[in-house]
């Protein structure tokens, strides 16, 4: 389906699990699946505030998210409740898996947040990454995760950033 559609969206239950457990689930509306990528609308699902210092996620926030079946990572588009944009937040972690209407995504602990002007990029936890044992348990996922993170971070210095959500 795509965002096109004359059909109505559908909704898809988002499912990010993170070492073997589930982080978070959450609803959210299917805007486009290509079969390669997919693109969801939810709003900000976390409990409260989370203030990271460079950008805050709160009520009302609303995330357009971008999956894709054949990349190790994710992008989320941040808007205010009133669509001004924050920016962009964006998760490394396994292709992500649709099944049926469940969405699961695997976070692998990096991530990456790219400020709307794209004057501010920053890998983030990285020390959460290397705890994780991930290198150790499984040397070529850890190493296709980091090269996710290097793509990424090339990708949101660049003039084009955008043109991967199109």
């Amino acid at each position: 389906m795509s965002a096109n559609s004359a059909e109505a969206p559908a909704s898809v239950d988002v499912v990010l699990v993170k070492a073997g457990a589930t982080k978070i689930r959450y609803a959210g509306e299917l805007l486009h699946d290509d079969g390669t990528r997919l693109a969801v609308r939810a709003p900000w699902a976390g409990a409260g505030v989370r203030d990271f210092g460079f950008v805050r996620f709160e009520a009302g926030d609303v995330f357009t998210e971008y999956y894709w079946r054949d990349r190790w990572y994710s992008v989320k588009e941040v808007r205010t409740a009133a669509g001004a944009l924050k920016g962009w937040y964006c998760d490394i972690t396994r292709p992500a898996v649709l099944t049926g209407t469940e969405l699961t995504v695997e976070d692998l602990d990096l991530d990456l947040w790219r400020s709307v002007d794209g004057t501010d990029v920053r890998r983030l936890d990285e020390d959460e990454f290397a705890e994780s044992g991930l290198a150790e348990r499984d040397p070529e996922s850890a190493a296709a995760a980091v090269a996710a993170l290097d793509e990424l971070e090339r990708l949101a210095r660049g003039e084009h950033f955008e043109d991967l959500l199109t």
